[in-house]
């Protein structure tokens, strides 16, 4: 009888921080549920469902995330750009893949080695969840920001990664970091060219990748050949708590009173963080707003939505 194939995520966990962007390796390239075919198996299951995001490779570094779905349709089915995505010009996002029962085992498989390694410096992870990115040449994902911490892992072909630090105020304002939490609004996070100088830029090979802490921008271009991409995401006490204080400033903003940056003030930082802790209690949990569910409610997976 076979054994199983044990494969792992590698980071540098003695210098691992939860705000700062750091290389790995992994040997997931040759994972079977990674293939061109078993994707396009999935993708077939995603259809009538928001799990499946895509668009033609006319975006840029600059195009709203929010909108390029709309701006820059993919005309072709998802399994068909799959099935032919060296030619397709296409971008290809298979959502929340936790969602499926068959993938949901790929998360497990590459998060339950490395929780230890993580929960280490930052505790309580839950909300795990996993995206696949199929993309033909010379593709953009635009500048954005998440709102969970990521691994990013590198399958099949050769892409750019810019990583830019969460706290750098001048590619990401502390406003449109409130906005994001508060309604998952993207259109303060602005592009500019000048910005590439400040970045982490990863060159990345099959079997390498990066770590992503939450809110820092990104931005990712592939070169001249097809390229497939794993994330896995997950949040913590430390995200959580984060969210939901981001998410209170927008509140006081609302209400003309501006708060000390987030992390400035811990006499502010405990007041918004009640302050929002309130508004989860009123209107319970979920994940709009504040950007993840309550703790009261932790889940080990992510809510599809």
């Amino acid at each position: 009888m076979d054994m199983p194939v044990r494969r792992s995520i590698t980071m540098d966990w003695d210098n691992f921080h939860p705000a700062r962007t750091q290389g790995l390796t992994h040997d997931f390239i040759d994972h079977p549920l990674l293939a061109p075919d078993e994707l396009a198996q999935l993708g077939k299951r995603c259809r009538g469902t928001t799990r499946w995001f895509s668009f033609n490779n006319n975006a840029t570094p600059g195009s709203n995330f929010d909108e390029v779905g709309k701006l820059f349709p993919n005309n072709r089915s998802i399994v068909d750009s799959i099935h032919d995505i060296s030619n397709a010009k296409a971008w290809v996002l298979l959502r929340h893949i936790q969602a499926d029962p068959v993938y949901r085992t790929l998360i497990d498989e590459a998060m339950d080695p490395i929780r230890d390694h993580l929960e280490a410096i930052d505790p309580g992870m839950y909300y795990r969840a996993g995206w696949i990115f199929v993309a033909s040449p010379h593709t953009v994902t635009p500048y954005h920001i998440d709102r969970n911490n990521g691994l990013l892992l590198q399958v099949r072909g050769h892409k750019t990664l810019y990583v830019w630090d969460p706290d750098d105020e001048y590619v990401c304002s502390e406003r449109a970091r409130e906005t994001f939490h508060a309604r998952h609004d993207l259109t303060l996070v602005q592009w500019r060219e000048e910005f590439r100088e400040r970045a982490h830029r990863y060159d990345l090979a099959p079997g390498t990748g990066a770590y992503i802490p939450m809110t820092s921008p990104h931005m990712v271009e592939t070169l001249d050949e097809s390229s497939i991409t794993v994330s896995f995401t997950y949040s913590t006490e430390a995200t959580r708590r984060e969210s939901m204080m981001h998410f209170a400033h927008e509140l006081a903003r609302r209400a003309h009173v501006t708060l000390p940056p987030v992390g400035s003030d811990p006499l502010s930082d405990r007041a918004a963080y009640a302050l929002t802790a309130l508004s989860v209690a009123v209107h319970g949990p979920g994940s709009h707003p504040p950007a993840c569910p309550s703790l009261a409610h932790r889940t080990p997976y992510a809510v599809a939505d």
